[in-house]
């Protein structure tokens, strides 16, 4: 998933999801906890596989991040093309009016507006975009 797409949530917490992330993440998608404090936006097929992985994994470690499931919520958006993201999650992202839904590789991300262009800032200014395109061969 690609893209970067400004949006508001309203007073009841309903956000409107891109068309064009909508026909990728499909008609039910799984939002929960990201890193960074955004939110993570899963269709069902990367969900599938996120899933898989957890429980490939030895209890010791995937005990720390049962939190993810635990607040993972689905989703289907309604005729307007909106979700309603619940007041934790919104609370754990500081989702107030104006947030930032971006594409970020096999799935979506929700972030805070003033949030994300600091994160856009650093990325730019720190160099850590180009270290890790140079890792990468790029």
């Amino acid at each position: 998933m690609t893209g970067q797409y400004a949006h508001n949530i309203d007073a009841k917490g309903r956000l409107f999801i891109p068309a064009k992330l909508r026909e990728e993440l499909g008609q039910t998608f799984h939002v929960t906890i990201g890193l960074d404090h955004c939110l993570s936006i899963y269709s069902n097929e990367s969900w599938d596989a996120f899933m898989a992985k957890l429980r490939d994994l030895p209890y010791s470690k995937a005990k720390a991040l049962r939190v993810l499931s635990a607040n993972a919520v689905d989703c289907e958006p309604d005729a307007q093309g909106r979700i309603l993201i619940p007041a934790k999650l919104r609370q754990y992202a500081d989702l107030q009016k104006e947030v930032v839904v971006i594409g970020s590789f096999d799935r979506a991300e929700i972030w805070s507006a003033d949030r994300w262009a600091r994160e856009e800032t650093l990325a730019f200014e720190s160099g850590a975009l180009e270290r890790a395109m140079e890792e990468m061969g790029l």
